[in-house]
């Protein structure tokens, strides 16, 4: 489990009084690419959450956490909802979607400022009545024409009953603030759920295999189709070393060829970005190998899509 020391970050103080702590599920729910995970990394301080430009980057629910004065936020970041590509793989990712909104105090509606398509309002059909909901309108900074948010912001209210509205980028501190604030009255008043300085729920093993597939999407951009996957065949302790062994999955040799590259030159930048990122993140040595294996149509697979670890 990443800490906050792990994450070279000094530890928070627990709160004296556990009869003053708060804390509360939140859920980061969006279509794709609107910036989910680069909100959830902004809210926790620390890159947890993989981003690139390519859809469905994110693939799991992902906890982050952010503990503050007495309130402990355990934000939920979901994959986004897919529309298109019926298969196992997006039939697995809408599934943990719709259980994440179940299960929170408070959900976070992300969509870009001033935009709103049939892929949002499918979004937005799924929250459940009566769950208090924030609209984020995340990238204002990328709007050209401020004017027209008034009148959007009046359109969103009509379709939904929001508790709030946050225009703001995700890339900007005071905006993050800001949302923190908004969110802290949410959180029910009880103990808190994690340790003061954890950043995560999940393992040095599992962020080990986003960072691999990270770097696969960014170095191979849209030409490799978004069903590639990373497995983690072995992940040893040895005192300051990391010994990781890694598998891309891919679907045909002609996307193995993609990944690997002339003379093999691709793959050995996705191992070392990756390496000098985990490095970095969990403060010990790595030693990374990472192979390429063809696995036809395990996307459409159900059995196949869990065994690679998708709820």
């Amino acid at each position: 489990m990443l800490t906050q020391a792990l994450a070279g970050r000094p530890p928070v103080t627990a709160a004296s009084d556990a009869g003053l702590q708060r804390c509360g599920l939140v859920a980061i729910v969006g279509k794709p690419n609107v910036g989910k995970s680069t909100l959830l990394n902004a809210l926790v301080g620390q890159k947890i959450s993989i981003t690139s430009r390519k859809a469905q980057t994110t693939r799991h629910r992902i906890t982050g956490l952010r503990t503050q004065g007495v309130n402990q936020y355990v934000f939920v970041d979901t994959p986004g909802f897919q529309t298109r590509h019926g298969n196992a793989l997006n039939r697995s990712l809408n599934k943990t979607v719709m259980g994440a909104l179940h299960e929170v105090d408070l959900v976070l509606l992300v969509v870009e400022a001033g935009r709103f398509n049939l892929a949002d309002a499918q979004v937005l059909s799924l929250l459940p009545q009566g769950l208090p909901a924030v609209l984020v309108a995340n990238k204002i900074d990328q709007l050209h024409r401020r004017g027209e948010l008034a009148p959007w912001l009046r359109d969103m209210q009509q379709r939904h009953d929001f508790a709030q509205f946050v225009p703001m980028s995700a890339k900007n501190a005071k905006d993050v603030d800001r949302l923190l604030e908004i969110c802290s009255p949410y959180l029910p008043e009880q103990p808190w759920i994690y340790g003061a300085d954890e950043l995560t729920d999940r393992s040095e093993r599992f962020l080990a295999a986003e960072i691999v597939r990270e770097k696969l999407f960014r170095l191979t951009g849209d030409e490799l189709p978004y069903t590639s996957t990373v497995l983690i065949d072995r992940y040893e302790e040895e005192g300051e070393l990391r010994r990781i062994a890694a598998t891309i999955v891919v679907e045909r040799d002609s996307h193995k060829g993609m990944v690997i590259g002339e003379k093999g030159e691709k793959l050995k930048r996705i191992g070392t970005e990756a390496r000098q990122e985990l490095e970095a993140l969990t403060g010990h040595k790595v030693f990374l190998e990472i192979w390429v294996k063809v696995r036809s149509g395990w996307a459409d697979d159900e059995a196949r899509v869990r065994s690679f670890g998708y709820e």
